[in-house]
């Protein structure tokens, strides 16, 4: 069972740092991804970090304010979140895959995307709030 934790309050332009956490199993032994879910809108997926290589991936919107890290020491993946608006108010959720690479696929409108299904652990999230 993963666990996100790290969500709170933050103004618009602020900074949260969000953290995956499990006893089950080694996160570095996983692929990792992180997703979030605004009120009255699917789970939709931000970012992901590959298993064998450590290669990250961004959704077009996270790009260049979030970073997805892992801390093996640990075993914890992070992702730092900056600069942040109003519309990524959300429950974030991490999210495990067994197989090596992040199965990014590139949309209709070319940004990248992992579907949901493609992850087989999930764990409770948190709750990021970005308002004034």
């Amino acid at each position: 069972q993963l666990q996100a934790s790290g969500g709170g309050l933050v103004q618009p332009g602020g900074s949260l740092r969000l953290s995956c956490a499990t006893s089950g199993f080694s996160l570095d032994s996983r692929t990792i991804g992180w997703f979030r879910q605004a009120p009255g809108k699917e789970r939709e997926w931000v970012s992901c970090i590959n298993r064998a290589d450590g290669r990250t991936y961004y959704k077009e919107s996270a790009k260049g304010r979030f970073t997805i890290s892992r801390d093996n020491a640990k075993n914890t993946v992070a992702l730092q979140m900056a600069y942040l608006k109003p519309e990524d108010t959300a429950v974030y959720y991490c999210a495990a895959d067994k197989r090596d690479l992040c199965r990014v696929v590139i949309t209709p409108d070319m940004d990248l995307n992992i579907r949901t299904e493609e992850y087989d652990s999930w764990g409770r999230g948190t709750l990021v709030t970005v308002s004034s």
